[in-house]
Protein backbone atom coordinates (compact mmCIF):
# COMPACT_ATOMS: atom_id res chain seq x y z
CA UNK A 1 0.00 0.00 0.00
CA UNK A 2 1.58 3.40 -1.13
CA UNK A 3 1.46 6.62 1.12
CA UNK A 4 -0.27 9.34 -0.43
CA UNK A 5 2.38 11.70 -1.54
CA UNK A 6 2.20 15.16 0.40
CA UNK A 7 2.23 17.04 -2.57
CA UNK A 8 -0.82 15.29 -3.57
CA UNK A 9 -2.78 16.15 -0.41
CA UNK A 10 -1.24 20.19 -1.13
CA UNK A 11 -3.29 19.82 -4.63
CA UNK A 12 -5.78 18.80 -2.93
CA UNK A 13 -6.00 21.84 -0.65
CA UNK A 14 -4.34 24.27 -2.27
CA UNK A 15 -6.03 23.23 -5.95
CA UNK A 16 -2.48 24.67 -7.30
CA UNK A 17 -0.66 21.77 -8.04
CA UNK A 18 1.66 21.95 -11.11
CA UNK A 19 1.82 25.33 -11.37
CA UNK A 20 4.56 26.56 -13.77
CA UNK A 21 7.59 28.64 -12.10
CA UNK A 22 10.03 31.34 -13.31
CA UNK A 23 7.57 34.48 -14.37
CA UNK A 24 9.44 37.26 -15.56
CA UNK A 25 11.12 39.32 -13.35
CA UNK A 26 9.35 42.53 -14.64
CA UNK A 27 5.27 42.99 -13.59
CA UNK A 28 2.89 41.97 -15.95
CA UNK A 29 -0.10 44.73 -15.84
CA UNK A 30 -2.25 42.22 -18.60
CA UNK A 31 -4.00 40.06 -16.64
CA UNK A 32 -4.23 37.41 -20.03
CA UNK A 33 -0.07 37.83 -19.73
CA UNK A 34 0.01 36.70 -16.53
CA UNK A 35 -2.44 34.05 -16.61
CA UNK A 36 -0.37 32.75 -19.39
CA UNK A 37 2.83 32.93 -17.47
CA UNK A 38 1.63 31.32 -14.46
CA UNK A 39 -0.64 28.00 -16.48
CA UNK A 40 -1.96 25.34 -14.40
CA UNK A 41 -0.34 22.46 -15.72
CA UNK A 42 -1.62 18.75 -13.80
CA UNK A 43 0.71 16.36 -13.13
CA UNK A 44 -1.53 14.27 -11.52
CA UNK A 45 -2.57 11.04 -13.10
CA UNK A 46 -5.35 8.75 -13.04
CA UNK A 47 -4.34 4.94 -11.94
CA UNK A 48 -5.32 2.60 -15.15
CA UNK A 49 -7.95 0.34 -14.23
CA UNK A 50 -6.39 -2.28 -15.90
CA UNK A 51 -3.38 -2.89 -13.45
CA UNK A 52 -2.75 -6.70 -12.26
CA UNK A 53 -3.03 -6.06 -8.57
CA UNK A 54 -6.37 -3.55 -8.57
CA UNK A 55 -5.14 -3.13 -4.06
CA UNK A 56 -2.02 -1.46 -5.64
CA UNK A 57 -4.13 1.74 -7.41
CA UNK A 58 -4.19 4.72 -5.51
CA UNK A 59 -7.39 6.74 -6.19
CA UNK A 60 -6.68 9.54 -3.85
CA UNK A 61 -5.61 11.73 -7.45
CA UNK A 62 -9.66 12.14 -7.78
CA UNK A 63 -9.48 14.42 -4.66
CA UNK A 64 -7.23 16.83 -6.56
CA UNK A 65 -9.40 19.00 -8.91
CA UNK A 66 -7.24 19.32 -11.38
CA UNK A 67 -7.74 15.69 -12.54
CA UNK A 68 -9.92 15.07 -15.66
CA UNK A 69 -13.00 13.27 -14.40
CA UNK A 70 -14.80 10.13 -15.82
CA UNK A 71 -18.52 8.64 -15.52
CA UNK A 72 -19.07 6.77 -11.91
CA UNK A 73 -15.89 8.72 -10.66
CA UNK A 74 -18.24 9.15 -7.94
CA UNK A 75 -17.86 5.32 -6.80
CA UNK A 76 -14.06 5.46 -7.98
CA UNK A 77 -13.23 7.79 -4.94
CA UNK A 78 -16.01 8.44 -1.96
CA UNK A 79 -14.13 10.66 0.65
CA UNK A 80 -14.11 9.04 4.62
CA UNK A 81 -13.81 12.22 6.15
CA UNK A 82 -11.70 15.73 5.68
CA UNK A 83 -7.95 13.75 4.95
CA UNK A 84 -7.98 13.11 1.00
CA UNK A 85 -6.32 9.72 1.68
CA UNK A 86 -8.88 8.47 3.84
CA UNK A 87 -11.32 7.16 1.10
CA UNK A 88 -13.40 3.89 -0.56
CA UNK A 89 -12.92 3.01 -3.98
CA UNK A 90 -15.23 0.56 -5.62
CA UNK A 91 -14.08 -1.47 -8.97
CA UNK A 92 -14.63 -4.03 -11.16
CA UNK A 93 -13.33 -6.91 -13.87
CA UNK A 94 -14.04 -8.77 -16.58
CA UNK A 95 -12.06 -11.28 -18.31
CA UNK A 96 -13.76 -13.41 -21.65
CA UNK A 97 -11.62 -15.47 -23.38
CA UNK A 98 -12.47 -17.96 -26.16
CA UNK A 99 -9.74 -20.76 -26.44
CA UNK A 100 -9.35 -23.91 -28.94
CA UNK A 101 -7.48 -26.51 -27.57
CA UNK A 102 -7.24 -29.38 -30.39
CA UNK A 103 -4.92 -31.84 -28.74
CA UNK A 104 -4.61 -31.60 -24.98
CA UNK A 105 -1.12 -33.89 -23.79
CA UNK A 106 -0.48 -33.69 -27.75
CA UNK A 107 -3.76 -36.49 -27.64
CA UNK A 108 -1.97 -39.43 -25.47
CA UNK A 109 -4.47 -38.32 -22.37
CA UNK A 110 -8.03 -38.50 -21.48
CA UNK A 111 -8.89 -35.69 -22.33
CA UNK A 112 -10.26 -34.54 -26.01
CA UNK A 113 -10.10 -31.43 -28.79
CA UNK A 114 -12.28 -28.97 -27.21
CA UNK A 115 -13.36 -25.18 -28.02
CA UNK A 116 -14.49 -23.31 -24.67
CA UNK A 117 -14.86 -19.98 -23.22
CA UNK A 118 -14.01 -19.12 -19.95
CA UNK A 119 -14.84 -16.01 -17.99
CA UNK A 120 -14.18 -14.12 -14.57
CA UNK A 121 -15.95 -11.61 -13.38
CA UNK A 122 -14.03 -9.68 -9.89
CA UNK A 123 -15.81 -6.77 -8.12
CA UNK A 124 -14.20 -5.40 -5.05
CA UNK A 125 -14.06 -2.86 -2.44
CA UNK A 126 -11.08 -0.73 -1.62
CA UNK A 127 -10.77 1.66 1.78
CA UNK A 128 -7.93 3.51 2.82
CA UNK A 129 -8.05 5.21 6.27
CA UNK A 130 -5.38 8.06 6.18
CA UNK A 131 -1.82 6.64 5.02
CA UNK A 132 -1.46 3.44 7.34
CA UNK A 133 -4.59 1.34 7.20
CA UNK A 134 -5.67 0.15 4.06
CA UNK A 135 -8.36 -2.96 3.77
CA UNK A 136 -9.24 -4.72 0.74
CA UNK A 137 -12.57 -6.85 -0.58
CA UNK A 138 -12.56 -8.64 -3.40
CA UNK A 139 -15.21 -11.25 -4.74
CA UNK A 140 -14.58 -13.53 -8.01
CA UNK A 141 -16.97 -15.56 -10.15
CA UNK A 142 -15.17 -17.89 -12.64
CA UNK A 143 -17.23 -20.07 -14.72
CA UNK A 144 -16.32 -22.17 -18.42
CA UNK A 145 -18.69 -22.07 -20.73
CA UNK A 146 -18.89 -25.31 -23.38
CA UNK A 147 -15.76 -26.88 -21.91
CA UNK A 148 -15.64 -31.02 -21.45
CA UNK A 149 -13.39 -31.27 -19.04
CA UNK A 150 -13.48 -28.60 -15.99
CA UNK A 151 -10.87 -28.86 -13.23
CA UNK A 152 -10.16 -26.49 -10.10
CA UNK A 153 -8.60 -24.04 -12.12
CA UNK A 154 -11.54 -23.62 -14.51
CA UNK A 155 -14.60 -22.85 -12.01
CA UNK A 156 -15.26 -21.45 -9.12
CA UNK A 157 -18.57 -19.92 -8.52
CA UNK A 158 -19.18 -17.00 -6.57
CA UNK A 159 -16.34 -16.59 -3.95
CA UNK A 160 -14.00 -14.51 -1.97
CA UNK A 161 -10.91 -13.99 -3.70
CA UNK A 162 -8.94 -11.34 -1.63
CA UNK A 163 -9.85 -10.19 1.87
CA UNK A 164 -6.89 -8.30 3.92
CA UNK A 165 -6.12 -5.73 5.66
CA UNK A 166 -3.01 -3.67 5.30
CA UNK A 167 -0.84 -1.68 6.99
CA UNK A 168 1.98 0.86 6.79
CA UNK A 169 4.17 2.51 9.70
CA UNK A 170 7.76 4.31 9.15
CA UNK A 171 10.13 2.44 11.60
CA UNK A 172 13.24 4.02 12.05
CA UNK A 173 14.42 5.12 8.95
CA UNK A 174 12.93 2.49 6.90
CA UNK A 175 9.33 1.79 6.31
CA UNK A 176 7.28 -1.59 7.81
CA UNK A 177 4.23 -2.94 5.80
CA UNK A 178 2.20 -5.85 6.42
CA UNK A 179 -1.06 -7.81 5.18
CA UNK A 180 -3.10 -10.18 6.93
CA UNK A 181 -5.98 -12.33 5.31
CA UNK A 182 -6.39 -13.69 2.16
CA UNK A 183 -4.21 -12.50 -0.68
CA UNK A 184 -2.41 -12.93 -3.83
CA UNK A 185 1.35 -12.93 -3.94
CA UNK A 186 3.89 -13.02 -7.12
CA UNK A 187 7.58 -13.02 -7.02
CA UNK A 188 9.91 -11.65 -9.52
CA UNK A 189 8.84 -12.88 -13.50
CA UNK A 190 6.04 -16.07 -11.47
CA UNK A 191 8.36 -18.40 -12.71
CA UNK A 192 7.47 -20.60 -9.18
CA UNK A 193 5.54 -18.55 -7.69
CA UNK A 194 2.79 -16.51 -9.04
CA UNK A 195 -0.85 -15.56 -8.90
CA UNK A 196 -1.55 -17.63 -11.93
CA UNK A 197 -2.95 -15.37 -14.28
CA UNK A 198 -3.06 -17.53 -17.48
CA UNK A 199 -6.19 -19.96 -16.53
CA UNK A 200 -9.79 -18.85 -15.29
CA UNK A 201 -9.07 -18.84 -11.49
CA UNK A 202 -6.37 -17.10 -10.20
CA UNK A 203 -4.16 -18.43 -6.77
CA UNK A 204 -4.65 -16.78 -3.78
CA UNK A 205 -2.91 -17.52 -0.14
CA UNK A 206 -4.08 -17.48 3.71
CA UNK A 207 -1.28 -15.67 4.84
CA UNK A 208 0.38 -13.51 6.81
CA UNK A 209 2.83 -11.36 4.86
CA UNK A 210 5.46 -8.76 6.03
CA UNK A 211 8.31 -6.47 4.60
CA UNK A 212 10.41 -3.44 6.00
CA UNK A 213 12.05 -1.44 3.80
CA UNK A 214 15.36 0.95 3.81
CA UNK A 215 17.64 2.61 1.66
CA UNK A 216 18.33 -0.25 -1.19
CA UNK A 217 17.00 -2.83 1.00
CA UNK A 218 14.18 -5.09 1.45
CA UNK A 219 13.39 -7.79 4.14
CA UNK A 220 10.26 -10.08 3.73
CA UNK A 221 8.59 -12.65 5.73
CA UNK A 222 5.80 -15.30 4.89
CA UNK A 223 3.78 -17.43 6.14
CA UNK A 224 0.94 -19.04 3.97
CA UNK A 225 -1.83 -21.88 2.93
CA UNK A 226 -3.00 -21.80 -0.71
CA UNK A 227 -6.77 -21.23 -0.66
CA UNK A 228 -8.37 -24.44 -2.08
CA UNK A 229 -10.77 -24.22 -4.85
CA UNK A 230 -14.37 -25.78 -4.85
CA UNK A 231 -16.48 -25.08 -7.60
CA UNK A 232 -19.70 -26.92 -5.54
CA UNK A 233 -21.36 -23.71 -4.20
CA UNK A 234 -20.93 -20.35 -3.54
CA UNK A 235 -18.29 -19.32 -0.55
CA UNK A 236 -17.00 -22.99 -0.21
CA UNK A 237 -13.58 -22.30 -1.03
CA UNK A 238 -10.88 -23.11 2.08
CA UNK A 239 -7.41 -22.86 3.31
CA UNK A 240 -5.54 -25.91 2.05
CA UNK A 241 -4.57 -28.02 5.32
CA UNK A 242 -2.67 -30.47 3.46
CA UNK A 243 -0.24 -27.72 1.75
CA UNK A 244 1.75 -24.96 3.39
CA UNK A 245 4.49 -22.27 2.01
CA UNK A 246 6.61 -20.02 4.33
CA UNK A 247 9.80 -18.31 4.21
CA UNK A 248 11.74 -15.31 4.37
CA UNK A 249 13.27 -13.36 1.08
CA UNK A 250 15.74 -10.43 0.76
CA UNK A 251 16.36 -7.71 -1.87
CA UNK A 252 18.56 -5.23 -2.66
CA UNK A 253 18.06 -2.62 -5.73
CA UNK A 254 20.80 -0.83 -7.49
CA UNK A 255 22.81 -3.70 -7.21
CA UNK A 256 25.33 -2.87 -10.05
CA UNK A 257 23.16 -2.24 -13.19
CA UNK A 258 20.27 -4.98 -12.02
CA UNK A 259 18.22 -5.62 -8.66
CA UNK A 260 19.39 -8.75 -6.94
CA UNK A 261 17.17 -10.95 -4.45
CA UNK A 262 17.32 -14.35 -2.81
CA UNK A 263 14.75 -16.18 -1.09
CA UNK A 264 14.31 -19.19 0.83
CA UNK A 265 10.88 -21.09 1.56
CA UNK A 266 9.55 -24.80 3.02
CA UNK A 267 6.77 -26.11 0.69
CA UNK A 268 5.09 -29.12 2.83
CA UNK A 269 2.41 -31.05 1.20
CA UNK A 270 0.62 -34.70 2.46
CA UNK A 271 -0.27 -36.93 0.34
CA UNK A 272 1.94 -36.24 -2.85
CA UNK A 273 2.35 -38.94 -5.62
CA UNK A 274 5.73 -38.37 -7.79
CA UNK A 275 6.15 -41.32 -10.43
CA UNK A 276 9.05 -42.56 -8.01
CA UNK A 277 7.64 -41.46 -4.75
CA UNK A 278 4.75 -41.42 -2.90
CA UNK A 279 4.16 -39.95 1.19
CA UNK A 280 4.26 -36.08 3.14
CA UNK A 281 6.50 -33.91 0.81
CA UNK A 282 8.91 -31.21 2.77
CA UNK A 283 10.50 -29.39 0.73
CA UNK A 284 13.10 -26.76 1.17
CA UNK A 285 13.74 -24.24 -1.88
CA UNK A 286 16.64 -22.25 -2.36
CA UNK A 287 16.09 -19.25 -5.26
CA UNK A 288 18.48 -16.54 -6.26
CA UNK A 289 17.51 -14.02 -8.96
CA UNK A 290 19.62 -10.90 -10.82
CA UNK A 291 17.68 -8.98 -13.01
CA UNK A 292 18.66 -5.30 -15.14
CA UNK A 293 18.88 -3.02 -17.86
CA UNK A 294 21.44 -1.14 -19.40
CA UNK A 295 19.83 -0.13 -23.05
CA UNK A 296 19.80 -1.73 -25.65
CA UNK A 297 20.39 -4.79 -22.93
CA UNK A 298 17.97 -6.46 -20.27
CA UNK A 299 18.44 -9.64 -18.32
CA UNK A 300 16.32 -11.32 -15.78
CA UNK A 301 18.21 -14.55 -14.84
CA UNK A 302 16.93 -16.91 -11.95
CA UNK A 303 18.01 -20.23 -9.81
CA UNK A 304 16.77 -22.59 -8.11
CA UNK A 305 17.66 -25.84 -5.25
CA UNK A 306 15.06 -28.03 -3.84
CA UNK A 307 16.02 -30.56 -1.06
CA UNK A 308 13.93 -32.45 1.48
CA UNK A 309 11.90 -35.59 0.96
CA UNK A 310 9.22 -37.53 0.03
CA UNK A 311 7.85 -39.77 2.14
CA UNK A 312 11.11 -42.08 2.56
CA UNK A 313 12.80 -40.62 -0.19
CA UNK A 314 15.43 -37.49 -0.35
CA UNK A 315 15.28 -34.67 -2.66
CA UNK A 316 17.59 -33.08 -4.68
CA UNK A 317 16.24 -30.85 -8.02
CA UNK A 318 17.37 -27.92 -9.39
CA UNK A 319 16.00 -25.00 -12.42
CA UNK A 320 16.89 -22.35 -13.89
CA UNK A 321 16.02 -19.77 -16.37
CA UNK A 322 17.46 -16.58 -18.29
CA UNK A 323 15.78 -13.87 -20.76
CA UNK A 324 17.99 -11.68 -22.32
CA UNK A 325 17.20 -9.30 -25.20
CA UNK A 326 18.61 -6.58 -27.32
CA UNK A 327 16.40 -3.32 -28.30
CA UNK A 328 16.90 -1.68 -31.76
CA UNK A 329 15.42 1.27 -29.92
CA UNK A 330 16.33 3.45 -33.16
CA UNK A 331 14.44 1.11 -35.73
CA UNK A 332 10.92 1.61 -36.64
CA UNK A 333 8.84 -0.84 -34.33
CA UNK A 334 11.89 -0.78 -31.60
CA UNK A 335 12.36 -4.53 -32.33
CA UNK A 336 13.61 -6.43 -29.30
CA UNK A 337 15.70 -9.49 -30.01
CA UNK A 338 15.02 -12.00 -27.32
CA UNK A 339 16.63 -15.64 -26.03
CA UNK A 340 15.05 -17.70 -23.30
CA UNK A 341 16.49 -20.36 -21.87
CA UNK A 342 15.35 -22.60 -19.25
CA UNK A 343 15.95 -26.01 -17.23
CA UNK A 344 14.64 -27.90 -14.54
CA UNK A 345 15.62 -31.54 -13.40
CA UNK A 346 14.12 -34.73 -13.77
CA UNK A 347 14.40 -38.18 -12.24
CA UNK A 348 17.27 -40.27 -13.49
CA UNK A 349 17.51 -43.13 -11.48
CA UNK A 350 13.90 -43.90 -10.46
CA UNK A 351 13.93 -46.54 -7.55
CA UNK A 352 17.28 -45.18 -6.58
CA UNK A 353 15.06 -43.54 -3.32
CA UNK A 354 16.39 -40.05 -4.54
CA UNK A 355 13.45 -37.81 -5.91
CA UNK A 356 15.38 -35.52 -8.61
CA UNK A 357 12.05 -34.16 -10.58
CA UNK A 358 11.77 -30.29 -9.57
CA UNK A 359 8.46 -29.23 -8.40
CA UNK A 360 7.65 -25.72 -10.40
CA UNK A 361 5.47 -24.79 -6.97
CA UNK A 362 3.07 -22.23 -8.30
CA UNK A 363 4.37 -21.59 -11.49
CA UNK A 364 3.06 -19.14 -13.87
CA UNK A 365 1.52 -20.99 -17.26
CA UNK A 366 2.01 -18.22 -19.55
CA UNK A 367 5.75 -17.90 -18.67
CA UNK A 368 6.33 -20.49 -21.96
CA UNK A 369 2.62 -20.24 -23.17
CA UNK A 370 -1.04 -20.26 -22.51
CA UNK A 371 -1.26 -23.58 -24.45
CA UNK A 372 0.19 -25.70 -21.67
CA UNK A 373 1.71 -28.16 -23.59
CA UNK A 374 4.94 -26.51 -21.80
CA UNK A 375 5.70 -27.57 -17.92
CA UNK A 376 8.51 -26.25 -16.03
CA UNK A 377 9.48 -30.02 -14.81
CA UNK A 378 12.54 -32.35 -16.67
CA UNK A 379 13.05 -29.79 -19.15
CA UNK A 380 15.45 -27.91 -21.61
CA UNK A 381 13.26 -25.11 -23.37
CA UNK A 382 15.44 -22.40 -25.92
CA UNK A 383 13.23 -19.62 -26.99
CA UNK A 384 14.27 -16.85 -29.43
CA UNK A 385 12.23 -14.47 -30.09
CA UNK A 386 11.42 -10.84 -31.86
CA UNK A 387 8.44 -8.31 -30.17
CA UNK A 388 7.63 -5.39 -32.18
CA UNK A 389 6.04 -1.87 -30.62
CA UNK A 390 3.64 -1.63 -33.70
CA UNK A 391 2.49 1.43 -31.57
CA UNK A 392 2.63 2.79 -28.38
CA UNK A 393 -0.26 0.64 -27.81
CA UNK A 394 -0.35 -2.39 -29.54
CA UNK A 395 3.10 -5.20 -29.60
CA UNK A 396 3.32 -8.17 -31.60
CA UNK A 397 5.37 -11.47 -30.60
CA UNK A 398 7.10 -14.05 -32.55
CA UNK A 399 8.84 -16.79 -31.20
CA UNK A 400 10.29 -20.08 -31.55
CA UNK A 401 10.48 -22.86 -29.05
CA UNK A 402 12.73 -25.87 -28.76
CA UNK A 403 12.10 -28.54 -25.75
CA UNK A 404 14.43 -31.66 -24.54
CA UNK A 405 13.71 -33.35 -21.26
CA UNK A 406 16.78 -32.90 -19.01
CA UNK A 407 16.48 -36.94 -18.86
CA UNK A 408 14.52 -39.84 -20.57
CA UNK A 409 14.35 -41.58 -17.21
CA UNK A 410 11.49 -39.07 -16.05
CA UNK A 411 8.27 -38.33 -18.42
CA UNK A 412 7.27 -35.28 -21.08
CA UNK A 413 5.28 -33.04 -18.78
CA UNK A 414 2.98 -29.75 -19.44
CA UNK A 415 1.16 -27.46 -17.22
CA UNK A 416 0.24 -28.40 -13.91
CA UNK A 417 2.89 -30.97 -13.75
CA UNK A 418 1.13 -33.30 -15.60
CA UNK A 419 2.13 -36.31 -16.62
CA UNK A 420 2.32 -37.06 -20.44
CA UNK A 421 1.23 -40.69 -20.64
CA UNK A 422 3.27 -43.34 -21.58
CA UNK A 423 6.73 -40.83 -21.88
CA UNK A 424 8.91 -41.93 -18.72
CA UNK A 425 11.76 -44.00 -19.63
CA UNK A 426 11.37 -43.77 -23.37
CA UNK A 427 12.31 -42.51 -26.25
CA UNK A 428 14.88 -39.64 -27.06
CA UNK A 429 15.38 -36.32 -25.13
CA UNK A 430 13.52 -34.46 -27.74
CA UNK A 431 10.10 -33.34 -27.11
CA UNK A 432 9.55 -30.85 -29.94
CA UNK A 433 9.58 -27.92 -30.92
CA UNK A 434 6.81 -24.85 -31.42
CA UNK A 435 6.05 -21.76 -33.04
CA UNK A 436 3.82 -18.56 -31.08
CA UNK A 437 2.75 -15.48 -32.22
CA UNK A 438 0.97 -13.40 -29.68
CA UNK A 439 -0.28 -9.86 -30.04
CA UNK A 440 -1.74 -7.58 -27.16
CA UNK A 441 -3.60 -4.69 -28.41
CA UNK A 442 -4.26 -1.77 -24.85
CA UNK A 443 -7.56 0.09 -26.30
CA UNK A 444 -7.41 2.33 -23.25
CA UNK A 445 -7.25 2.45 -19.33
CA UNK A 446 -10.39 0.01 -19.25
CA UNK A 447 -10.03 -2.48 -22.27
CA UNK A 448 -7.50 -4.46 -23.07
CA UNK A 449 -7.46 -7.12 -26.02
CA UNK A 450 -4.78 -10.23 -26.95
CA UNK A 451 -5.00 -13.15 -29.22
CA UNK A 452 -2.81 -15.76 -28.99
CA UNK A 453 -1.86 -19.12 -31.29
CA UNK A 454 0.77 -21.57 -30.99
CA UNK A 455 1.34 -24.64 -33.38
CA UNK A 456 3.54 -27.53 -31.58
CA UNK A 457 5.19 -29.81 -34.08
CA UNK A 458 5.83 -33.20 -31.52
CA UNK A 459 9.10 -34.89 -31.72
CA UNK A 460 9.55 -38.91 -32.92
CA UNK A 461 9.43 -40.19 -29.48
CA UNK A 462 6.25 -38.54 -28.61
CA UNK A 463 4.45 -39.28 -32.66
CA UNK A 464 5.69 -43.06 -31.38
CA UNK A 465 3.51 -43.20 -28.90
CA UNK A 466 0.54 -42.48 -30.66
CA UNK A 467 0.72 -38.76 -29.71
CA UNK A 468 0.30 -35.98 -32.92
CA UNK A 469 0.99 -31.97 -33.36
CA UNK A 470 -1.30 -29.61 -31.53
CA UNK A 471 -2.81 -26.59 -32.05
CA UNK A 472 -4.04 -23.68 -29.71
CA UNK A 473 -5.77 -20.48 -30.12
CA UNK A 474 -6.98 -17.97 -27.73
CA UNK A 475 -8.89 -14.51 -28.03
CA UNK A 476 -9.18 -12.59 -24.66
CA UNK A 477 -11.15 -8.80 -24.10
CA UNK A 478 -10.37 -7.66 -20.61
CA UNK A 479 -12.16 -4.93 -19.08
CA UNK A 480 -11.94 -2.53 -16.06
CA UNK A 481 -13.34 -0.12 -13.97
Amino acid sequence: MRRATSKAAACATLAVCGLTEGVSGFAADNTTEAAAAVAPRCTAKRPSSLSFNRWQEDWSVLANPCVPREPFDGLKYIPLGGDPSSYLSLGANLRERFELNNTPLFGLGSAQPDSYVIQRAEVFADARFGQHVQAFFQLEDARPFGKDSVTPVDKNPLDIEQAFVAFVYGVGSGTFKARVGRQEMAFDLQRFVSVRDGPNVRQAFDAVWADYEIDKWRFIGYMTQPVQYRDVRAFDDVSNRQLTFSGVRVERANTGPGDLSAYWSRYNRENAHFLDATGTEHRDVFDVRYAGKVAPFDWDAETMVQTGHVGQSTIGAWAFGLIGGYTFASVAGSPRVGLQVDGASGDRHPGDGRVETFNPLFPNGYYFTLAGYTGYTNLIHVKPSITFKISPKLTLLTALGFQWRATTADAVYGQGSAVVPGTAGKGTSWTGMYAQVRADWLVSSHVAFALEAVHFQVGDSIRALGGSNADYVGVEARFGW
